[in-house]
């Protein structure tokens, strides 16, 4: 596939590419990838941040953290969108927009949850060390 940009939006495409040390056509790949995920699911958009870019709720939490409230809560099935939307003070159409993007991509977001639980075990374990140390 071939595409032609105007030349600003090469340029800024290329200066973006080298502040995120990535090249510009993994740059145009990953903002192409994105921009038709949030066409897929309106409401989702994507943040950076420690673990790099993931997806959001607009304006609420990464969709990682809904769904790891969605997996760990033990209300009954039909329940657990309204106990989830109230659990995390969200409206369960934004509960339900989680469940659809996880839909989609829910490797992406159970290695998130992974990882998530995985830092939170290491931090705990630090912490043990530490107050140990301290006794």
């Amino acid at each position: 596939m071939s595409i032609r940009f105007e030349e600003s939006v090469v340029e800024r495409l290329r200066l973006w590419a080298r502040s995120q040390t990535t090249t510009t056509s993994g740059l145009v790949q990953d903002l192409v990838d994105e921009g038709l995920r949030m066409r897929e699911t309106p409401g989702i958009v994507f943040r950076p941040g420690p673990s790099g870019r993931r997806a959001c709720l607009a304006g609420g939490p990464d969709v990682w953290e809904v769904m790891a409230a969605v997996k760990q809560t033990d209300a009954p099935s039909g329940d657990k969108v309204a106990c989830v939307a109230e659990e995390l003070g969200l409206p369960a159409s934004s509960v339900d927009l989680a469940l659809t993007y996880y839909s989609r991509y829910p490797a992406e977001i159970d290695m998130e949850i992974a990882d998530n639980e995985r830092a939170a075990e290491a931090a705990f374990h630090a912490w043990q060390v530490r107050q140990s140390a301290l006794s």
